[in-house]
Order: structure tokens, then C-alpha cells, then sequence
């Protein structure tokens, strides 16, 4: 008998449309034979389904239902593709979380601080052979911070929103005099700031999910932007950014690479797939961690599908075991 999957979409925030490009994506690559899927968009405004006739049905929020035809739908999981809030930083899983609705995603605890960039820096300092860059962080866009900066930090560093995702708001700043541009773009974006010294490597970021053999490491991609670093456009944009999977690593530095990748699956208690930018140190060799993406991008210029088909599966196969091992 099928399950029925809401598919999950939409959010409030910039990076509402990826997710509608990693729905799409999704939605086309869920088993049919398996699951009924709907998918479920959420705006500040409405949660809604769209039916093939383009009229939208509200679900109702006191049990995640949806009535089509005066029949009531209630739904086996939920698979979240939603970005940024409110899919990512913890809020609709506490709300799955007391409507005993399993979903593909990280729990509310680990989806809230993995958001914060500050504090999961925190968390898995300490893990053997991770590294993390030297950093400040704001909760205010005061004049003093840019005194701050300069006694703690050695030029050049990254400036970004400490709870966002896509590299939006994020900067890169190599003079003194780009420092205040660069925080008010990042406390435009958010109400907390992260600053962090830059660290001279190749960039790579890998997917981390819990399949039926446990926890398992996608291939690691290789990031070489042509723009300063990996932004929004180069993230989003076809040819602006070449992705190599797998990436060009030595045998030690893959094993190393996943058995860090798992420590810190481990460390921040993580379920279904993460993806979990890194650099490897230009001349050591060494892991600094940069971030950890919680729901990470699905849409077909995405790295997850990509570090899949890499792994010689396709992507329902992929797809229908995240489903498969939380129902």
C-alpha cells in the first residue's frame, strides 16, 4: 500500500525560491508506485496545496490535514525541502515533533543550532582532526565591532549572516575600509553576524545521511568558483562554478574527510542527509570546518543529487530511502 508524503516547500525567507527548485526536483524523482505525494507550500501568508487545476486548498494547521473532494488527507511523513525558515532552524520539526509525524530532516534541537554558524563552530570543536577558523560574533551592528574585528581577526576575512543560507548577506572582506559595508549587509539579512578569518585552501563539501547500513558518506565535491568565493550566484548559476565530484583528494585525506564527516553526524546528532562544507588547508592539509546545511539543496544544479548519481544510484532510489527509514 502507498504512504502518503507531504512534500514540504516554500518558507519565509530569500531562499524560498531554492526551495521551490529542490521540490520540483524532488516531487519528480519520488517513487509513484510508492508513495502519494502532495506537495505542501508554506508562506507567511497561507499552507497550501496546489491542485492540477491551479486552485489552492489550505491545510489545517491543528493536524496538518488537507480536505480534497470532502475527503481528509493526513499524511505517513513528511519530506521537508524548505530553506531557511521555517524548514531549517528547527520550527516545523517541533511542530511535526508534537503532531507525532516523522520527517525527513534533522530533529527541532539540531535543526536550531546547526542554523546558528556560531554555535555549531562550538559544538564540534574538539572532534579529532577538525579544525575551525578563528572568529568573532555580533549580536548587534554597533560601531565598535569594527575595532573589535581588528584586534582579533588578521585581514582577509568572511562576513556573513550567522543564521542565513545561499551566502546571502556574506561578504568577503580584504581591506579595513569594506568592513562596515560588509556588516550592515550581513545584519541586513539577519540579527546575529559571524566573523571569520579566511583560510587559503580548496574548498569541498560533503553529504552525510543516515541510510539502512547507518550512517553513510556521499563522495566529497570539489568547489572551484570563478567568482571570490562560493556566493549565491556561484551556488545557483550554471558555469559559474565548476564542481568536481568526486573531488581531487588523496586516499588518506578521503578517509580522513569521512571519518570526520561522520564524527560531526554524530556530534550534532543529525538525521537524514547533511551536506558539510569544508577546506583542506593549502600546505597542511587540514580540515577547517565552514558550515553544516541541514536541508541541503535538491534543484538540479544542486550538489546532493550530484554526489548521489556519483555513488552510481539514482536519485528515487536515493529519495526512497530517506523516506523508508524514519516511516
Amino acid at each position: 500500500m502507498k504512504k502518503t508524503i507531504a512534500l514540504v516547500t516554500g518558507g519565509f525567507t530569500g531562499e524560498s525560491v531554492i526551495s521551490l527548485k529542490s521540490a520540483a526536483v524532488i516531487e519528480q524523482n519520488l517513487d509513484p508506485s510508492k508513495f502519494e505525494v502532495y506537495k505542501i507550500v508554506i508562506t507567511p501568508q497561507a499552507w497550501y496545496y496546489e491542485d492540477v487545476q491551479g486552485s489552492q486548498h489550505h491545510i489545517d494547521k491543528n493536524d496538518f490535514s488537507l480536505s480534497l473532494n470532502s475527503i481528509k488527507i493526513t499524511f505517513d511523513a513528511v519530506f521537508i525541502g524548505l530553506h531557511g525558515s521555517p524548514g531549517e532552524d528547527g520550527k516545523l520539526q517541533g511542530y511535526f515533533d508534537m503532531l507525532q509525524i516523522p520527517y525527513t530532516s534533522c530533529d527541532a534541537l539540531t535543526s536550531a543550532i546547526s542554523m546558528n554558524k556560531g554555535y555549531t563552530k562550538a559544538i564540534v570543536e574538539g572532534i579529532a582532526g577538525l579544525h575551525v577558523a578563528k572568529s568573532c560574533q555580533f549580536f548587534s551592528n554597533h560601531p565598535a565591532n569594527t575595532d573589535h574585528i581588528q584586534k582579533e581577526l588578521k585581514l582577509p576575512y568572511f562576513v556573513k549572516p550567522n543564521n542565513g543560507g545561499s551566502s546571502i548577506g556574506m561578504s568577503k572582506v580584504k581591506a579595513v575600509s569594506e568592513i562596515q559595508e560588509a556588516l550592515d549587509k550581513a545584519f541586513a539579512e539577519d540579527t546575529q553576524v559571524l566573523v571569520e578569518e579566511f583560510i587559503q585552501g580548496r574548498e569541498f563539501t560533503v553529504g552525510v545521511y543516515s541510510g539502512k547500513n547507518g550512517i553513510q558518506v556521499l563522495p566529497a565535491t570539489e568547489i572551484i568558483s570563478s567568482k571570490e568565493f562560493f556566493d549565491f550566484e556561484a551556488k545557483y548559476t550554471p558555469g559559474v562554478s565548476q564542481e568536481i565530484t568526486p573531488g581531487r583528494m588523496s586516499a588518506e585525506e578521503m578517509d580522513r574527510v569521512n571519518q570526520i564527516a561522520k564524527e560531526v553526524y554524530l556530534k550534532l546528532n543529525c538525521r537524514g542527509v547533511v551536506r558539510i562544507d569544508y577546506i583542506l588547508e593549502e600546505g597542511t592539509g587540514n580540515f577547517y570546518f565552514i558550515e553544516i546545511n541541514t536541508v541541503p539543496g535538491q534543484s538540479e544544479n544542486s550538489i546532493i543529487p550530484q554526489q548521489v548519481r556519483a555513488t552510481g544510484r539514482t536519485i528515487q532510489e536515493f529519495y526512497t530511502e530517506l523516506i523508508e527509514v524514519i516511516l
